[in-house]
């Protein structure tokens, strides 16, 4: 999805958890139709492990004659992954891939060189209400990766491992989570799960990954004594002993993994160690220098003009 231009997230109110080390409150924006919460990047956080920009989509239901129209857009230096919970979106870009992409799917496209491509409603789909609600995030590639050639990764639910147990349900997305590891090959050490726990349930949070945050997507988590309701991003103090409880039923991302160990920067849709290269990214999307999206070669997103 292209980044949309928007201030900062603010900081919540204190928390008592030793644990924790930075406390989110998402900055939310309408793109056309529904509303989308950034938690990264801000001024506060860029980065947790390879995750640089974490999205929440929706839940949204887009009218009778809406769709989610995203138009051919590029990327360099990093990995998109989509993830749904509700809704589905077809993706193509500029390999050629076309792909429906639905709930528990993950879509992992990394850019490396540069890539373009769109994320459209279904066609098919079109003329009734539809429902959207899902994660996109993007993973910052390690320094000798940047500029690896392009590709497309395509993992469907029922091919991530998933634990159950004392209340709590995990599905282990990218990386591995008490002792089930997902399929999904990623450049750099990466953690990414959905949880969800019924009211009282409790679930250890163990410190294998050196960065770990939660996105609260809905009910109220308590963690050493503290409430956290939806949408706020906790980021824990790396090697910190950590258990959560649901208050009420909860559902919420686990998501880190190894530290980059070097600056990022980022504009627009591009992330790179190098602010030369950014701009060399620039230059060839302005005059045409990507390649098209076979498929959807009438539209694309112009330079935004800042």
């Amino acid at each position: 999805m292209s980044f949309f231009p928007g201030n900062d997230p603010q900081p919540g109110d204190a928390f008592a958890c030793d644990a924790i080390e930075t406390l989110i409150i998402p900055n939310a924006r309408d793109i056309g139709g529904f509303e989308v919460r950034r938690a990264l990047p801000t001024a506060r956080r860029r980065l947790v492990g390879p995750f640089i920009f974490f999205d929440r989509m929706g839940p949204a239901v887009l009218r009778a004659g809406e769709a989610m129209d995203v138009r051919p857009h590029p990327h360099i230096g990093l990995s998109t992954v989509t993830y749904l919970f509700d809704g589905q979106i077809r993706h193509r870009d500029s390999l050629g891939t076309e792909m429906v992409i639905a709930p528990g799917d993950v879509n992992l496209m990394t850019a490396g060189r540069g890539i373009v491509h769109s994320e459209r409603s279904p066609e098919e789909l079109r003329g009734g209400p539809l429902s959207l609600s899902g994660l996109q995030t993007w993973l910052a590639l390690p320094d000798h990766r940047e500029e690896i050639a392009p590709a497309f990764d395509h993992t469907h639910a029922g091919d991530l491992p998933e634990l159950e147990g004392d209340g709590a349900h995990a599905r282990v997305v990218i990386g591995a989570f008490h002792g089930k590891a997902a399929p999904v090959r990623t450049e750099t050490e990466t953690l990414y799960v959905d949880i969800r726990l019924e009211p009282g349930a409790r679930l250890p949070i163990p410190a294998d990954a050196e960065e770990r945050a939660i996105y609260v997507l809905q009910g109220n988590l308590v963690i050493a004594g503290d409430r956290f309701p939806s949408d706020r991003l906790i980021v824990f103090k790396p090697g910190a002993e950590i258990v959560i409880e649901a208050a009420s039923a909860v559902h919420l991302m686990l998501f880190g993994g190894a530290s980059l160990g070097s600056k990022r920067y980022i504009w627009w849709n591009f992330v790179s160690s190098s602010k030369e290269r950014i701009e060399q990214a620039k230059e060839e999307w302005r005059t045409g220098r990507f390649d098209i999206v076979p498929g959807d070669e009438e539209e694309f997103v112009p330079l935004p003009e800042r």
